[in-house]
């Protein structure tokens, strides 16, 4: 039986992979016995009604005119937190990012004598330059008895930092393969956008930030359309640059090749990933921002799909290039459009990269394998 205080700002129902990962993992690691503290957000009584973990909720908002704004938050995670580990027997705290959660987490586990695991996902290690921040989240990573890395890349960021490389652990996040699978209906999708037969499609979905490379995906589509290569180009998604990718779409001419369709719902999601012929995140560096790891690509290969990804970050550990899709430089757009165009000009080859990915997936990422995994490393912890 695992007895653990998890500590995550992010949880479901707040959208993205570091949500999706600390629920899907700790409801397979245990039930009531596990502790997670997390924000109070919209929707969340529904969530807690139905996981089985132990879900505590706390205001975690920043207060802008405050000095630090995050002072009051993690005073709130803190007090919590040491209030459940001296009242509850926990084998271990774990915390889903170095800030805020694992300054806190380790802060408790010293207090109460317990070990701390902090989890490294890429991004947060390389966009706070080298201030106060990244002071913060260096000292948290080197005093945790184990660090969980998503991909080789975040290791090799975490042994720039310093991290005794003894104590880093990879472990890759997964996906729900009964959710994200081939074969699922999708019939309404293609024809709701009216998608001629004959056309290929490409589909992104993810926030709508540059790194994504969601521009350049814009750019190359149009490039190929241009060229006579009969596709259209879905993306699915909400974020700042909504108004930035709606000026490239008319600028290029392509309102009736390029369709960005806002916010999925879960169920439909996993169907415009079976709908879909190629998906495309030609990820990119900006100023350190970079793609982690990138848990959309293991979901499409999941419903058999290839991915076109680009080359920063820790994309090389979700994709694995010429194998289950392709990798290129995001940077620059005729790498965008050569590795777009090589896919789509090779549907057999298309279809192999999928089956492929779908085989790794099977092999090493549904969410019960990542259990196992984590399952491991506490035991490794416990010396058991």
């Amino acid at each position: 039986m695992n007895r653990l205080l998890v500590l995550t700002e992010l949880f479901l129902p707040t959208k993205g992979g570091t949500a999706v990962w600390a629920a899907e993992v700790y409801k397979r690691l245990g039930g009531k016995e596990i502790h997670i503290v997390t924000a109070d957000v919209p929707g969340a009584d529904a969530v807690d009604t139905a996981h089985p973990n132990t879900i505590h909720r706390l205001n975690l908002k920043r207060i802008p005119w405050l000095r630090p704004e995050s002072l009051v938050m993690y005073t709130r995670f803190f007090f919590k937190s040491l209030t459940l580990a001296l009242t509850h027997r926990f084998d271990a705290i774990h915390a889903f990012r170095a800030l805020p959660e694992g300054l806190v987490a380790w802060a408790v586990a010293r207090l109460t004598f317990r070990p701390v695991v902090i989890y490294a996902h890429g991004e947060e290690l390389t966009t706070w330059g080298r201030g106060g921040k990244f002071k913060a989240m260096r000292f948290a990573l080197r005093h945790a008895d184990r660090v969980i890395a998503n991909s080789e890349h975040t290791r090799e960021t975490l042994l720039e930092m310093g991290i005794d490389p003894a104590r880093i652990t990879i472990i890759y996040p997964g996906v729900d393969v009964s959710v994200f699978r081939p074969g699922l209906d999708v019939s309404g999708l293609r024809e709701s956008l009216g998608i001629r037969p004959d056309e290929k499609l490409v589909f992104s979905v993810g926030r709508l930030s540059r790194r994504k490379g969601f521009d350049q995906m814009i750019r190359a589509v149009a490039q190929l359309h241009a060229e006579g290569i009969p596709l259209r180009y879905v993306i699915a998604g909400i974020g700042e640059d909504t108004d930035y990718l709606d000026g490239l779409i008319a600028e290029h001419n392509v309102q009736g090749i390029v369709h960005r369709i806002g916010a999925v719902s879960e169920p439909d999601l996993p169907r415009w990933m079976n709908a879909c012929d190629v998906f495309a995140m030609p990820n990119r560096d900006i100023n350190g921002d970079n793609e982690g790891f990138g848990m959309v690509f293991i979901e499409a290969a999941a419903c058999g799909k290839p991915s076109l990804a680009g080359e920063a970050g820790g994309t090389g550990s979700a994709v694995l290039h010429d194998e289950t899709g392709l990798r290129v430089d995001g940077v620059d757009t005729m790498n965008v459009v050569n590795g777009l165009r090589q896919l789509l000009a090779k549907p057999e080859w298309m279809h192999a990269l999928g089956q492929a990915g779908l085989s790794r997936v099977n092999a090493k990422f549904a969410w019960e394998q990542v259990a196992q995994a984590t399952q491991q490393t506490i035991l490794a912890r416990n010396g058991k």
